[in-house]
C-alpha cells in the first residue's frame, strides 16, 4: 500500500484529539502508513532538514521558519494578502514587495526537502492556501507523484485575483494538482469559472480540466467533525462550565477566532439590537469566546479594539447589577467545556461574513439534546449553510435581520426546533471527518473523473 503523505503550515504537537481535522488526518495515516510535515509553532533557525517528532504511529516532521519568513511568507503573503483575498476582504489586503519572494522561497525550500523524502509511489496531500505553488515546486525537482490539494477557505473569486502579483501563476500553480478539493459545490463554480476563463486551460468532457500539458480535477468534499467524540464529550456530566453559579437563565453562545471575517462586530450590534427589540425580562446573555489570533497584523488589533469598545457599550446600556448581557472571553476555552457550553446553550451563533466550512456549526449541532435543543443561527455566507439549510439562515450585515433570528431562536417551539435539528444532524452525520478524508484520499489515489467534477463520491 502506498504512503499518505500529509502537508500543512502547522504540525499538531501534542493531543492529536484537539480537533475534526487532525482526527481525520490522524486517522488516515494510521491506517495507511506515512508522515505528517508541517511547521513548528516557533521560528527558529533554517537547518535544511527536517526534525523526527515523538508520539505518533507514523512519521512526523517538523521544519523551521526563520523570523524573516515569519513575516514575509505567513504574516505576510499567506495571511496579509491570500487570507483576505479568498475571504473577499481585498480592502484588507496588505502588500509589501518582500512578501511574494518570501512566499515563494518557503515553497521553494519545502519542496527540496519533500523530495528527498518521499517515494515514487507516496500519495501527498497539502493543505490550505499557504502552500498553493507546492506542486509545481516538486514537479520542477521531478516529482510524478499523485497530489492532491484541499482549500479550507473559500476559493477566492476570479475578479480579485487580478490583486495578486503574477496573477496569471495562480492557476498554472494549481493546475499541477491531481485532484483539487473543496469545500463548497459553489466554490467548485468558482474554480471552474477561474480555469474556463484562462486561455490555457480546456475543460473536457468528463470534468476536468486540460492545463498545458497536466490534467487536474475539481471536486467539492465538505469538511466535517468526529460527530461521536464531540458528542460524548457535550453528555459528560462531570463538569458545569459556569460553576456554582449556574447557567444563565437564556444564553447564545458564539465560538471564533479573532478574526475580522468572522463578523463579531456585527454579532454584538445585532444582539445589542435584540435586546432594544425584545422584552429582556429573561436576561439574555450573549457568551462570546474568541481567543487571539495572528496579533501581530493591524487587521486583528483594530476588530478586538471594535469588540472590546461595543462590549462596553452594550452592557453600559442594558446591565444590570446581577446581569452582563455580553460576556466576551478573548481567551481559549478547552474542547472539553466547549462541548459543553453548546449543549446547554439556547442558540449558537455562526455569522461570518465569509468562511470555508466553520465546523463551530457542526460542532453546536452535535452537540444538542436533541430532545430539547438549541438553534442554529447561521450566516449565509458559511459555506455549511449549502447543506445545513434547516438552520436559521442569515445575511450576516443585516443586523435586524439577524436581531430577529435571535429572538426567533430564543422563542422557537419545541417541535420545531427538534425539527430542524434533526435535519441539521443527518447533514453533520453524512459529512462527518472520517468520510472526508477517506473519500479525499481514494479520489486522489484511483484520480476516476467518471462524475461531474461538482459531486462528491465515497
Amino acid at each position: 500500500m502506498s504512503r499518505l503523505v500529509v502537508i500543512s503550515n502547522r504540525l499538531p504537537i501534542g493531543d492529536a484529539s484537539s480537533g475534526g481535522l487532525v482526527v481525520a488526518l490522524h486517522d488516515a495515516l494510521e491506517k495507511r502508513g506515512g508522515c505528517w510535515i508541517g511547521a513548528y509553532p516557533e521560528a527558529g533557525s533554517d537547518t535544511g532538514k527536517f526534525e523526527d517528532v515523538e508520539g505518533s504511529h507514523y512519521r512526523k516532521l517538523a521544519f523551521r521558519l526563520t523570523q524573516n519568513e515569519v513575516e514575509n511568507y505567513y504574516l505576510g503573503f499567506a495571511n496579509s494578502v491570500l487570507w483576505p483575498l479568498c475571504h473577499r476582504r481585498v480592502d484588507r489586503v496588505s502588500m509589501t514587495p518582500s512578501y511574494w519572494p518570501g512566499y515563494k522561497a518557503v515553497n521553494q525550500r519545502l519542496a527540496k526537502m519533500i523530495a528527498a523524502e518521499i517515494r515514487s509511489d507516496d500519495l501527498i496531500w497539502v493543505h490550505d492556501y499557504h502552500f498553493f505553488p507546492l506542486a509545481r515546486e516538486l514537479r520542477k525537482l521531478g516529482a510524478h507523484n499523485r497530489i492532491g490539494f484541499f482549500l479550507h477557505v473559500p476559493f477566492p473569486v476570479l475578479s480579485d485575483l487580478s490583486i495578486l502579483p503574477e496573477p496569471e501563476t495562480f492557476a498554472a500553480n494549481i493546475a499541477h494538482y491531481d485532484l483539487i478539493g473543496l469545500q463548497t459545490r459553489g466554490d467548485v463554480a468558482r474554480c471552474l469559472e477561474m480555469f474556463r476563463a484562462d486561455y490555457r486551460s480546456e475543460l473536457l468532457s468528463d470534468g476536468s480540466i486540460k492545463f498545458g500539458d497536466r490534467i487536474t480535477t475539481v471536486r467539492s468534499f465538505p469538511i466535517g467533525i468526529d460527530v461521536a467524540a464531540f458528542r460524548t464529550e457535550a453528555q459528560c456530566d462531570e463538569s458545569n462550565p459556569f460553576g456554582s453559579s449556574g447557567a444563565p437563565e437564556k444564553f447564545a453562545v458564539g465560538v471564533d477566532r479573532l478574526d475580522y471575517t468572522k463578523g463579531l462586530p456585527n454579532r454584538f450590534k445585532a444582539f445589542g439590537r435584540y435586546l432594544e427589540l425584545c422584552d429582556s425580562e429573561n436576561r439574555p446573555c450573549l457568551i462570546q469566546i474568541a481567543p487571539p489570533t495572528r496579533q501581530e497584523v493591524s487587521a486583528y488589533q483594530e476588530v478586538t479594539d471594535e469588540l472590546q469598545g461595543l462590549t462596553g457599550k452594550i452592557n453600559g446600556q442594558f446591565a444590570e447589577l446581577d446581569w452582563t448581557p455580553i460576556r466576551f472571553i478573548n481567551r481559549s476555552v478547552p474542547r472539553p467545556k466547549l462541548a459543553r457550553l453548546y449543549r446547554l446553550s439556547h442558540c449558537g451563533l455562526v455569522t461570518s461574513l465569509a468562511d470555508g466550512m466553520n465546523l463551530v456549526a457542526k460542532e453546536f449541532v452535535a452537540a444538542q439534546d436533541g430532545e430539547d435543543p438549541g438553534v442554529l443561527v447561521l450566516s449565509r455566507f458559511a459555506g455549511a449553510a449549502e447543506d445545513m439549510t434547516d438552520a436559521l439562515l442569515v445575511n450576516p450585515y443585516d443586523i435586524d435581520e439577524t436581531a430577529r433570528a435571535i429572538h426567533a431562536a430564543f422563542t422557537m417551539p419545541l417541535g420545531e426546533r427538534r425539527e430542524r435539528h434533526a435535519k441539521c444532524l443527518e447533514v453533520v452525520e453524512r459529512t462527518d471527518a472520517s468520510h472526508w478524508s477517506e473519500s479525499f484520499v481514494n479520489i486522489l489515489k484511483s484520480r476516476i473523473s467518471m462524475l461531474e467534477p461538482w459531486e462528491m463520491t465515497a
